[in-house]
């Protein structure tokens, strides 16, 4: 495996595992902030970099922006936390309102302004990435680049990337740009398992009915940019969430992260993502739990991914697919 994460090639210190902030600032209902709120971040801040995690995705729609809200006020209250943080966010989704229904919208003008409102609401200056949240049908990639250029010009984004997109879509956007898109975050687990049927069912018939991009993992890979995955822990599913009305195939993978945790010494957390990161194209997991003992469970998972053989990873990505590889 190579040794260092595309970010880092690229510059940018960031920790193999994120933490993803959706979950804070109570969720996606509506009302005021409270001071339950704040302590629930300052919390899941503090177990992060317990467990070596020092990397922070946001989306400027999480909550209703309530979540950056909240992660922000502890930012103000100790600023001397933001120097020890990667801070990534994301914008180009628009909610539906009372007028209109939800929509994409990577406008230079909406670009510009979601980040100034990211920024408010994080109580920073930058954000160290900035990622395109969903693609918008209506993109025109030389108006983002107008965007992207002057955010960098401003010091206010360093870096960006881009969240679910395929190869393409990634090319026509580049293509426009002076400076590289460092990262696409999409949704990859033990239970999401399209990244990996794309490749695997190749010249096979089950192959036609997979919903994954073929050659992004690959394209990803050749042009240095950091694949992230949403979702890493699968909501839980095999770290102790109740499998009540589950397929059988769930259960039995969940039995067999068990049963490596044990013989392991580790947590059943830790082979989840140490799983994931195996795969060659150091994948960075965004956890999405604010749990702080979830948090700090996951922090064995670097030292998991090395230590996990072939026969292993492919006796858990069997049991997951609940049918055998060709």
């Amino acid at each position: 495996m190579a040794q260092t994460m595309p970010l880092e090639q690229r510059g940018i210190t960031a920790s193999r595992i994120a933490l993803g902030c959706m979950g804070l600032g109570g969720g996606w209902q509506a009302g005021a902030l409270a001071e339950e709120h704040y302590d629930q971040a300052e919390r899941a801040i503090e177990a992060a970099f317990e467990a070596g995690i020092t990397m922070f995705d946001h989306a400027d729609i999480y909550g209703r922006g309530r979540s950056e809200q909240a992660f922000g006020e502890i930012l103000r209250r100790r600023p001397e936390l933001r120097e020890r943080m990667v801070l990534q966010s994301k914008c180009g989704i628009r909610l539906a309102d009372d007028r209109h229904a939800q929509r994409y919208d990577f406008s230079k003008a909406h670009i510009l302004a979601s980040v100034d409102g990211i920024l408010e609401r994080l109580h920073t200056d930058y954000i160290d990435i900035l990622l395109l949240h969903r693609p918008d049908a209506l993109m025109e990639p030389e108006e983002v680049a107008e965007a992207l250029t002057a955010l960098k010009a401003s010091g206010k984004v360093r870096h960006f990337g881009v969240s679910n997109m395929h190869a393409g879509q990634i090319r026509f956007l580049q293509q426009a740009l002076d400076m590289p898109l460092v990262a696409n975050q999409l949704d990859m687990s033990l239970y999401h398992l399209d990244w990996l049927d794309h490749g695997v069912l190749v010249n096979r018939r089950s192959g036609e009915a997979v919903g994954f991009d073929q050659g992004l993992m690959e394209h990803c890979q050749m042009n240095n940019i950091q694949l992230q995955a949403w979702g890493p822990l699968a909501q839980g599913r095999f770290s102790g969430r109740s499998l009540e009305g589950e397929p059988e195939h769930v259960r039995a993978t969940a039995e067999l992260v068990a049963r490596l945790a044990r013989e392991k010494e580790t947590t059943a957390e830790a082979i989840v993502l140490g799983w994931l990161m195996r795969h060659p194209a150091r994948i960075q997991p965004v956890i999405g739990t604010t749990n702080p003992d979830r948090i700090r469970a996951c922090a064995d998972a670097v030292r998991q991914s090395e230590l996990m053989t072939r026969e292993e990873w492919y006796d858990l990505y069997n049991a997951a697919r609940g049918v055998k590889i060709p």
